[in-house]
């Protein structure tokens, strides 16, 4: 199967398909982190955005039943340098190949993804489109069908959160709201695992559902998509501060930001890797995180405080109101993939609980 990958900017590169048999269109955006496929591609905050790794080898420990962050496949498409059909792994069960094509999810492989991320870096995201066909393939048609996609201007959160109520870990001695922009199920299992009742509601759950529920803490999940976009929801947190400790993670912490005063601003490429330095102001320690985001905190809102900030551009990584017991920030705390050295941040949410 042939495929190739056209960027909006006229950038065209001729690879292997693999995967789908299918045309997509979607965001361009690179990972740098040397494991954690499978995480990536189940992760809905990667909806409408098509996925380039930068590791050279991928698909080596195939695909297994324990590291789905969510139930599908949300990448657009999959863009990698060398494509492992063979797999080793004790608990593997499938090929990425095969995992892609019953997903519906096309892939290219043996294309410069060094070129391609360098690229991404300096003209920053673009809309590209992936066709992998058995036949010819217009360039020229595909490209013209860029001229008119914009990542930013789509409601992402309305596709990707749930459209019922449901409950993990019930009996769990704290009970908890959280607020589905599109979680992660790493998110889920740290909660539960600290003995929480995780209500996982819809994104569009008012402020008078949320605290009929009693809970002792809220959270704000990641989710993918231009967090400004996300009125209503602004709205909503601003009437639960308060009546209960709310914590928020990647998008949860763009949210909570506009909700109180502040602002978001889209970042060139974007921050995604298990590798990314972040100073914890609190701890007065370093902390490499994973992350996974395409926009920032611009202004902190009255009242918040400067809590974390990222090493590498300066940009801010987590705030806190220590009056409304609100707290954020803009990594991943679970970090599935990736290091562990912030899981603390649920035992923090856990102790405000209970106080």
């Amino acid at each position: 199967m042939k495929a190739v990958l056209v960027l909006k900017d006229g950038t065209v590169l001729h690879g292997a398909g693999f995967g789908a048999k299918k045309e997509i269109e979607g965001e361009l955006v690179f990972n740098t982190s040397m494991c954690g496929y499978q995480e990536a591609l189940t992760d809905p905050s990667y909806r409408g955005q098509i996925l380039l790794m930068t590791y050279p080898l991928i698909g080596n420990y195939g695909v297994n039943k324990q590291d789905y962050e969510s139930k599908e496949v949300h990448t657009r498409g999959f863009v990698v340098r060398e494509l492992s059909r063979d797999f080793q792994h004790r608990i593997g069960q499938e090929n990425l190949d095969e995992f892609l094509e019953r997903n519906g999810v096309p892939g290219i492989s043996g294309v410069d993804t060094r070129f391609l991320a360098r690229h991404v870096r300096s003209k920053g995201v673009m809309p590209a489109i992936i066709s992998a066909q058995s036949g010819e393939i217009d360039t020229s048609a595909l490209l013209k069908k860029l001229e008119n996609f914009d990542y930013s201007k789509m409601d992402f959160v309305s596709e990707v959160s749930p459209r019922e109520k449901s409950i993990e870990g019930a009996g769990g001695e704290k009970k908890v709201a959280l607020l589905d922009f599109g979680v992660k199920g790493g998110i889920v299992r740290e909660l539960v695992k600290r003995g929480c009742e995780v209500h996982i509601l819809p994104s569009n759950t008012s402020a008078k559902e949320v605290r009929e529920i009693g809970p002792d803490g809220i959270m704000l999940s990641n989710g993918p998509g231009d967090p400004a976009m996300l009125g209503s929801i602004h709205k909503v947190v601003r009437e639960l501060a308060g009546s209960a400790p709310i914590f928020g993670v990647c998008l949860g912490h763009q949210i909570i930001a506009h909700a109180f005063g502040g602002d978001t601003y889209k970042l060139k490429f974007g921050h995604r890797g298990s590798n990314h330095p972040v100073m914890d102001f609190v701890r007065k320690k370093v902390a490499i995180t994973t992350q996974n985001h395409g926009f920032a905190v611009g202004k902190i809102p009255d009242g918040f405080e400067l809590t974390h900030q990222n090493l590498n551009d300066k940009s801010i990584e987590g705030i806190r109101n220590k009056e409304l017991g609100i707290f954020s920030v803009q990594y991943h705390p679970e970090a599935s993939p990736g290091p562990h050295d912030s899981a603390h941040l649920f035992d923090e949410f856990a102790k405000l609980m209970e106080g």
